[in-house]
């Protein structure tokens, strides 16, 4: 009997604008031990689709059976779904900041969890949450167990997620996004660790996320949803070796590890339907390269030989990939032999005062002696594992914070002599986008006001210009000008980070810093972010700085990448020459840890054996 399983589950959201069909007949089973993935681009209904396992959706019109261990959840109470929360199912969070209360340490945090549901003293409550945030890759556990969530780096507080969910050693574990904020080291650890659960517990995962390459390694089954339906399922080295639907074919296709040096990435064409106005038939037809006429039917559903089932009108998925993107040069490959230095960072340090109400005050360097220059035009890759400076440095070129020491020039002139006039005009030149897509975004107003906030500040124009310019921007980063007037709570985790850099690109700056800006977002419209910010640097030479964790993202990207640990550049040189002959040994390190082995033994040829026609999933 499956640990879990979903049958028929229908999810109706009410909200100002209409009903929300998040999900559409899906249905699912979960063996006991094995690793579940679910993958699909942002807004798909992944995440509610988990939120609903959980009880976590009060307000949504609930159909259909949630089974756990042979009980329908959906029947439970509030009091009932509390005991299996935490205790029988675990669940890792897309957000931790948002997910970590502020006013409390990350160990008071930990510990409440294992006192709501044992009775154990609170040294063995310590004692565990320490073990835990070791094994999770937390340095110094013991020291940072009274830490709040503002102390660590955006990779760390997942960690501590993670450490919160599995505490309990709950026979289930959901993780939503569990790895996307970390580095690929300590990914793996992640891995290692759950895995370990796995083999030890008889833990059983279901992990949500974006990255292909992690869910090919790592996965037993895969089920692949679009739009709220369940567009295919079935093992996973069949499914990421001979994909039978196109939607599928298509999310593979668009990601970083198909890497063609100087050329684009291959998106998925247009974006996904309103899930108040789906369109009738197939939900995918209006993007499918595929698409007949009688995909303006419901499709039926394909049951093939191996136990896949695809939801399409195809029987198989021709075997060929959407035409490559056309060659991009850089600006910077493009310039003069020496170009121009928009940022010359020269012995960059900075220090924290730690402590010290009772005397005793202890310094902490977090930069030590950076020397960075940004060419005009170029994009420059900052990679390293969490905690070694990267944002911080970020924020100092910024001017976000002072450095204790060294000196920073933005083409030509000292950050630290700037008047406040200057200070004005300099923030239109830099923007920043962040890490944390919720955490940067007001929750109390609208998207309109969000990305409009620069052009007001800025007076740049005002009233129906401001918002035609908004919609625009809305636009090119890929989401719906019609959720002009949503709040952020409003859009998944990869909307909200499209909306932070709509915002960075409404004053049209000299100079961008992406910290992060892609980790959230699914592999379809990662691509297409990736091809914009090519367009917009091609055609306003525009100079990044693009810190990041994913190191096939960087390689495809940038020009040249600089390779940082504990807070010193440990190697710089171009993109190519990092990847093919790096000399750090910290740098081979990372790249070893980024490639993800896809699991083996599939046929590449499949064989139908049942349709069902009509509308199923």
């Amino acid at each position: 009997m499956p640990i879990l399983e979903a049958r028929n589950l229908t999810i109706r959201i009410p909200t100002e604008d209409g009903i929300v069909q998040a999900a559409r007949n899906v249905s699912f089973a979960v063996g006991e031990g094995e690793f579940f993935g679910i993958a699909g681009e942002s807004g798909s209904g992944k995440s509610v689709l988990t939120q609903a396992v959980m009880g976590l959706l009060p307000n949504a019109e609930i159909t259909g059976e949630v089974l756990f261990q042979g009980v329908n959840l959906l029947d439970l109470g509030p009091g009932e779904m509390r005991k299996v929360r935490g205790a029988r199912i675990g669940m890792i969070f897309q957000d931790p900041l948002s997910s970590l209360h502020p006013y409390y340490t990350i160990g008071a945090q930990i510990t409440e969890m294992i006192h709501a549901h044992e009775r154990v003293s609170r040294d063995e409550a310590k004692r565990r949450a320490i073990d835990l945030l070791e094994r999770v890759g937390i340095p110094n556990a013991a020291s940072r167990f009274d830490s709040y969530p503002h102390q660590f780096s955006g990779g760390m507080r997942q960690r501590v997620m993670i450490a919160m969910a599995l505490v309990l050693n709950p026979p289930l574990v959901i993780a939503d996004e569990p790895t996307t904020a970390l580095d690929v080291t300590v990914q793996q650890q992640i891995i290692d660790l759950i895995n370990e659960m796995r083999r030890e517990r008889g833990t059983t995962v279901v992990m949500i996320t974006h990255d292909l390459g992690l869910l090919s390694s790592v996965a037993d089954h895969v089920m692949v949803m679009y739009a709220g339906n369940r567009m295919e399922i079935g093992r996973s080295e069949a499914l990421f070796t001979a994909p039978a639907h196109p939607y599928t074919a298509g999310l593979l296709n668009s990601s970083p590890a198909n890497y063609t040096p100087g050329s684009e990435l291959v998106p998925i064409p247009g974006r996904p339907p309103s899930l108040i106005h789906l369109p009738r038939g197939c939900v995918f037809r209006t993007r499918c390269q595929h698409a007949a006429a009688q995909c303006a039917n419901p499709p039926p559903l394909r049951i093939f030989e191996d136990g896949a089932q695809s939801l399409c009108w195809l029987e198989a998925v021709p075997d060929a990939k959407p035409a490559a993107g056309t060659a991009s040069v850089s600006a910077a490959a493009e310039g003069v032999k020496e170009p121009a230095h928009v940022v010359e960072a020269r012995d960059v340090r900075l220090s924290y005062s730690l402590g010290g109400i009772f005397g005793g005050a202890k310094s902490l360097e977090v930069l030590k002696g950076i020397d960075l220059d940004l060419r005009k035009g170029e994009t420059l890759g900052l990679v390293g594992e969490s905690g070694c400076g990267k944002s911080t440095f970020a924020r100092v070129l910024a001017g976000l914070i002072p450095a204790t020491g060294g000196s920073v020039r933005f083409e030509g002139q000292a950050l630290e002599t700037l008047s406040g006039r200057e200070w004005r005009e300099m923030r239109k030149r830099v923007q920043l986008v962040f890490q944390d897509p919720f955490g940067s975004l007001n929750p109390r107003r609208r998207v309109s006001s969000i990305i409009g906030e620069p052009l007001r500040i800025h007076n740049v124009c005002s009233g129906e210009a401001r918002k035609r310019a908004v919609q625009g921007l809305m636009e090119r980063v890929g989401l719906n000008p019609e959720h002009y007037n949503r709040f952020p709570a409003e859009f998944s985790g990869g909307q909200r980070q499209r909306i932070g850099i709509a915002r960075a690109l409404a004053l049209n700056p000299e100079l961008i810093i992406f910290d992060e800006p892609v980790s959230a977002l699914d592999v379809s419209i990662q691509a297409q972010v990736l091809n914009l910010m090519r367009e917009l640097q091609q055609e306003l030479r525009l100079t990044y700085l693009f810190i990041s964790h994913d190191l096939a993202v960087v390689r495809h990207v940038c020009d040249r990448i600089a390779v940082m640990s504990k807070g010193r550049i440990v190697e710089l040189a171009d993109a190519e020459t990092i990847y093919t002959n790096a000399s750090d040994p910290y740098t081979r390190e990372l790249i070893a840890a980024s490639f993800h082995e896809p699991r083996k033994g599939a046929s590449l040829v499949r064989r139908l054996v049942d349709t069902i026609p009509g509308e199923v999933a």
